[in-house]
């Protein structure tokens, strides 16, 4: 099949098998066909494979990859119904600033890992009373959903153990974690404390008196 055969992809984040299938005309018994071309397009770098059965053209990927919101808006497409959260929110709002995370969401379906050409994408579980605390925004078609920063902390917390040995009134969570929470704003912090109270949780109420006595002083 020739190469041309794409350029009606070119202009859409994504595509699948099926309707790859359908810009052909192909009919089922060209199904190994279609199939054996798109594996060889991924070699050779005309497409890109995000996960089985979903692909995107490597002109788009040239076009749209710079733009801030590109790889989060991809992560919905590896995974519906998830959003971007947890330590790549905290890092684009300078609360973590050690090193270069992958994107990481929350999701209500099983914790998962996928490695594409894009990067690492993983998928955090999280109880369905706390999928929220998101903004939905949209990219080329592509609608994905972006936690606010005090619920990517609520998130980081929630889902991150605490050993014992710094539950004590002398630990200084933001030092031990290399947090910097002093440009939370005020809005930002009592949307925090109001998921703090939903989970009704002694390690999440430990969490948030101890950035209220050691960072968040009245």
């Amino acid at each position: 099949m020739k190469i041309e055969l794409l350029k009606p992809l070119e202009k859409i984040p994504y595509f699948t098998i099926s309707g790859f299938k359908q810009v052909l005309n192909a009919k089922e018994e060209d199904n190994q066909r279609v199939r054996e071309t798109l594996w060889r397009w991924v070699k050779k770098g005309h497409v890109i494979r995000l996960k089985k059965g979903v692909y995107m053209t490597r002109q788009f990927y040239e076009l749209h990859q710079s733009d801030v919101s590109f790889r989060p808006a991809v992560s919905t497409i590896l995974l519906p119904q998830s959003y971007v959260s947890l330590e790549y929110v905290l890092q684009r709002a300078g609360v973590l600033t050690d090193v270069t995370y992958p994107i990481t969401a929350v999701t209500q379906k099983n914790t998962k890992r996928i490695n594409n050409v894009l990067g690492t994408f993983i998928y955090r579980h999280i109880k369905p009373m706390f999928y929220n605390g998101f903004n939905q925004g949209s990219l080329y078609g592509m609608v994905f959903n972006q936690a606010t920063v005090a619920k990517a902390l609520f998130d980081y917390f929630y889902l991150r153990p605490i050993p014992r040995h710094l539950r004590t009134k002398k630990t200084i969570l933001t030092e031990e974690l290399r947090l910097n929470l002093g440009e939370i704003t005020l809005e930002g912090r009592d949307e925090f404390k109001k998921y703090i109270e939903m989970s009704e949780s002694p390690k999440m109420m430990f969490v948030y008196k101890n950035l209220r006595k050691t960072i968040w002083q009245p």
